[in-house]
């Protein structure tokens, strides 16, 4: 096996209560489960840059850094807008990622390890039924349900609230058409077998009969046949080919960890750079990679226009800077294939 540093998420469906905030969690879609509890960030400070509308959860990783004791726990959210129309080529306009961390003694969780009866923390900012962010305004008649914005406050009412806001107790939201399915993130180490070198032409021949195969569809979801012919004519591009033969050892992930390490990018076409600094001025660096396998599960393809990504890039604050409770915003590189129209 030939030595790599870089962890592999996959995803797994798994019981529900695996993927609370108490479980501490790597998980795709559903509610984001919140780390620190108060204050959340903002409804305004998870919108869509480029519409304004509330960016829906897309994934979050768990990552707390061993030798830092404000980050005990630790975790990065992505969300992600789901106009399919403010998804332009390279754009990272319609992302939004923010970090957590907290030390071992903190005001929302116990500094033993969790259990399966861990019961839920009691504190904590109120929650959009719909989305599960920030819900600062609520329903005028019966003051029990919360919501980040008066756009979520109709689909709740529409969808069954209208019928049940004088009843008591506990009331469901079907927030499956604002959701993406949620799945447990499972991280494994990557390994890699060790292959011969080949000569270039070698490796031109090889990606062309690859781009013309099924398998290019398994491994590159939501490409044209258009799309896949351009990729063959530009099959110089030593980077996708690159690309191309790592996912071959897993093409199942839909996530790669290498916190400080190098993204591996999908193109030699609009590479991460000039990538901007932390608020408390340090450089960001590179954490981790969404893969575009993730498309598939999240059901985006039934769109007219489909919400599309060659990999998504995410930097976070190289010092790791500690702000108590508080989120901090952290940087997304959105890389598009090559020629992709």
């Amino acid at each position: 096996m030939a030595e790599s540093h870089v962890d592999l998420g996959f995803i797994e469906k798994t019981e529900p209560s695996k993927l609370t905030c108490q479980q501490f969690p790597s998980k795709v879609g559903g509610k984001p489960a919140w780390l620190s509890l108060s204050p959340l960030p903002s409804p305004n400070q998870l919108q869509c840059s480029k519409c304004s509308a509330e960016c829906i959860f897309l994934l979050q990783v768990y990552a707390p850094v061993e030798e830092d004791e404000n980050a005990f726990h630790r975790t990065v959210f992505v969300f992600l807008c789901k106009n399919p129309d403010c998804h332009q080529p390279n754009s990272q306009e319609p992302f939004v990622v923010v970090r957590s961390q907290l030390p071992r003694d903190n005001d929302f969780y116990s500094s033993e390890p969790p259990t399966p009866m861990t019961p839920a923390p009691t504190k904590g900012d109120k929650l959009c039924v719909v989305c599960g962010i920030s819900g600062p305004k609520c329903c005028a008649k019966c003051h029990s349900r919360s919501y980040c914005s008066k756009e979520h406050q109709t689909i709740d009412w529409k969808t069954g609230h209208k019928k049940n806001c004088s009843e008591s107790g506990d009331m469901t939201t079907d927030s499956s058409q604002i959701l993406f399915p949620e799945y447990e993130l499972q991280i494994e180490e990557e390994e890699l077998e060790k292959e011969e070198e080949k000569s270039e032409a070698e490796k031109k021949d090889e990606l062309r009969s690859f781009l013309a195969s099924d398998k290019a569809n398994s491994l590159l979801p939501n490409c044209s046949p258009g799309d896949l012919e351009k990729m063959s004519n530009q099959s110089t591009d030593k980077v996708f080919l690159k690309f191309r033969k790592r996912l071959e050892h897993a093409p199942d992930q839909v996530l790669r960890y290498e916190r400080g390490g190098n993204p591996l990018l999908v193109s030699n076409e609009n590479k991460p750079d000039n990538i901007p600094k932390c608020t408390c001025g340090a450089e960001r660096q590179y954490e981790f990679q969404v893969m575009p396998q993730l498309l598939s599960h999240l059901g985006v393809d039934r769109m007219e226009a489909s919400i599309d990504w060659g990999t998504l890039c995410v930097y976070t604050c190289s010092k790791n800077c500690y702000h108590g409770n508080q989120y901090q915003q952290e940087f997304l590189w959105k890389q598009d294939y090559s020629n992709k129209v």
